[in-house]
């Protein structure tokens, strides 16, 4: 699956990571992971945030759920390069194979503003509905930039719960919201 978005005077590429791409992709995704953490996103790291440990994040814990069909990764190409991804992770109960989890949706804050998140969230529903699910589920820091973005693309605000995570840069303990979107 390879989808072109033409966004601005660019065209980027969205296509679905696959087990042959190499080691070169692994650096993209941890220079990007590093980068929005380094920018101040909340996405369950905190400073210092060294490439070795973003690296080893990508290798030894999504890439094997990738592997192993328990999550889908979206990579969103400028050119050559890597510049956002998002997941979305279908390890579900038994009860719930109707649904899954959209996370970690990155994009490099050099890339920010041009509608790359907003191409990475319809490809990802447009897997999400062909392997039947139909009820998308996500959190995010509570007044981030990401969540009028998930607003504007239909899903429901569901409430917020208050000091839910460490703030990447400071012991400040961030809300979250949480939300989701019927398919």
């Amino acid at each position: 699956m390879r989808c072109t978005y033409n966004i601005g005077m660019a065209e980027i590429q969205i296509e679905e990571w696959r087990h042959e791409d190499g080691d070169g992709v692994v650096e993209m995704l941890a220079a990007v992971l590093q980068a929005v953490v380094h920018d101040g996103a909340s996405v369950g790291f905190i400073l210092p945030f060294p490439i070795e440990e973003a690296r080893a994040w990508w290798t030894e814990r999504v890439l094997q759920d990738v592997r192993t069909r328990k999550r889908r990764l979206l990579l969103a190409w400028d050119g050559t390069e890597v510049v956002g991804t998002v997941h979305l992770n279908l390890d579900t109960m038994p009860n719930q194979a109707h649904r899954a989890e959209v996370s970690k949706l990155l994009v490099h804050p050099k890339s920010r503003r041009r509608g790359i998140a907003r191409a990475l969230m319809i490809e990802l529903e447009a897997i999400a509905r062909s392997g039947g699910r139909t009820l998308l589920t996500l959190d995010t820091r509570s007044g981030d930039s990401a969540e009028p973005l998930y607003l504007s693309m239909g899903y429901t605000f569901v409430g917020a719960i208050p000091h839910y995570a460490k703030a990447p840069d400071s012991a400040a303990l961030d809300a979250t919201s949480i939300l989701y979107k019927e398919l």
